[in-house]
C-alpha cells in the first residue's frame, strides 16, 4: 500500500486552464472517488496521476516519492479503463499476464499471480477464451485482473463501469468495492455517476470547472454541501434551491415563495435583506397540515408514481420549480398541495457566491 499526494496541480491546454491548483491527500488503503460532470477536469487529474499527462504546475507523490517527472511504467500504478483495453488476439490468461511478462517475472510467479487473481474474480474458467467470447462484465473482470496481478501501489479507475448496463453496473460496483477492501490497495476512481461515487468512496472529490468544490465523506457531502453546485449535483432528484432574503436579525429566511423559515440552529451572518438560496432536498418535503406555517403552496405539473414513493414536479408562487419525493402514491392527481419544510433540514447559501452561509462572513 502507498499514499498519494497531489500538490497544487494545475493543467492548461493552450490558453484554456482545465485544472486550478488541485490539492489532495489519499491515505494508505483509501478509496477516493473523483466525481463531476463532463468537462470538469476529473479525467485529466487521473491521467496526471497516471503519468499520461504532464501537469503545468504542481507535484504528484506516491508513497512519498516524487513521481511527477517519471514515466507511467515507473510509477507503480495500475489503471482500469472505460473501454477495457484488452488485446483481442490474446487469451484471457495472456492478457492478464502480458505486463508481467514484459517486466521479466519468472513464469511460475506469473502463473501464480494470474491463477490467484482469476479465482478472486471468478474467471478461472475463462482463461483460454478471447475477449470477443466474453460478456461486458467478464471483460471488465479481466481488465481488473490485469491490474491486480501487477500488485501495484495504486489503482486508478477511469469510469470503468460506464459501458455496462444498469443491472451489471450495480453488481460490478459492489464487486469493485469488495475487492478494493480485501486487497487494501490505495485507489482513485473517476466517475460522472453520483450513485457510484456515494457507494464506492471512503471520501469524494466533487469537481466543478477544474476546482475541487468539496472533499469529504459521502454523507458529509450529502448532509452539508459546501456550495450550491455540490448541493445540486449530489442527490437525486436534485436539491431544490429557492430564493430568499435574510430576516429577523439573521434568525430566519423569508422565501420569495411566501413562508418565513426560522432557523433551528441559530442566526446566520449578514445584514437584513441579504440575498439567499434556501436548499431543500425533495425527500425532506412532506404534505403539510392545515395549521403549519412553514409550508409551500405547490401547483403540480407532473406526478411520477414509483410504487413505494411518488416524485412530484410543480411550481411555487413566483414560478420557481420544485420537486418533492413523498412516500406512497397520491390518491388522485390534484392541481396542487401544501408541502412543509423542516427548518433543521434546510440548507442556506449565499446567493452571490453560492457558498454555504455558515461557512462565510
Amino acid at each position: 500500500m502507498a499514499t498519494l499526494s497531489v500538490e497544487g496541480v494545475t493543467k492548461s491546454f493552450g490558453a484554456t486552464r482545465v485544472l486550478h491548483g488541485i490539492d489532495l491527500r489519499v491515505s494508505e488503503g483509501e478509496m477516493i472517488v473523483v466525481v463531476g460532470a463532463s468537462g470538469c477536469g476529473k479525467s485529466t487529474l487521473l491521467r496526471i496521476v497516471a503519468g499520461l499527462e504532464e501537469p503545468s504546475a504542481g507535484r504528484v507523490r506516491i508513497g512519498g516519492r516524487d513521481v511527477t517527472e517519471l514515466e507511467p511504467s515507473d510509477r507503480d500504478v495500475a489503471m482500469v479503463f472505460q473501454n477495457y483495453a484488452l488485446y483481442p488476439h490474446m487469451t484471457v490468461e495472456r492478457n492478464m499476464a502480458y505486463g508481467l511478462r514484459i517486466r521479466g517475472l519468472p513464469k511460475p510467479e506469473i502463473a501464480r499471480r494470474v491463477r490467484e487473481a482469476a479465482e478472486l474474480l471468478g474467471i478461472a474458467g475463462l482463461l483460454d477464451r478471447r475477449p470477443r467470447q466474453l460478456s461486458g462484465g467478464q471483460r471488465q473482470r479481466v481488465a481488473m485482473g490485469r491490474a491486480i496481478v501487477r500488485e501495484p501501489a495504486l489503482f486508478l479507475f477511469d469510469e470503468p463501469l460506464s459501458n455496462l448496463d444498469a443491472r451489471l453496473r450495480v453488481q460490478m460496483r459492489a464487486e469493485i468495492r469488495r475487492l478494493q477492501r480485501r486487497l487494501g490497495v490505495t485507489s482513485l476512481f473517476v466517475t460522472h455517476d453520483q450513485t457510484e461515487a456515494m457507494t464506492l468512496g471512503d471520501r469524494l472529490v466533487v469537481m466543478h470547472a477544474g476546482h475541487a468544490a468539496q472533499v469529504a465523506t459521502p454523507m458529509e457531502i450529502w448532509a452539508r454541501p459546501a456550495d450550491t453546485f455540490v448541493a445540486g449535483f449530489i442527490g437525486s432528484p436534485s436539491m431544490n434551491l429557492l430564493e430568499a432574503v435574510l430576516a429577523e436579525e439573521g434568525r430566519a429566511a423569508r422565501l420569495r415563495a411566501g413562508p418565513v423559515l426560522r432557523f433551528a440552529d441559530g442566526p446566520r451572518p449578514g445584514p437584513e435583506g441579504r440575498r439567499l438560496l434556501v436548499g431543500v432536498r425533495p425527500e425532506h418535503l412532506r404534505p403539510a397540515g392545515a395549521d403549519e406555517a412553514q409550508a409551500l403552496d405547490v401547483s403540480l405539473d407532473l406526478v411520477e408514481p414509483l410504487g413505494s414513493e411518488s416524485v412530484l414536479h410543480g411550481r411555487v408562487p413566483g414560478g420557481e420549480a420544485l420537486t418533492a419525493r413523498v412516500a406512497g402514491a397520491l390518491p388522485a392527481m390534484a392541481d396542487g398541495l401544501r408541502l412543509a419544510i423542516r427548518p433543521a433540514e434546510a440548507h442556506v447559501f449565499d446567493a452571490e457566491s453560492g457558498l454555504r452561509l455558515d461557512a462565510v462572513g
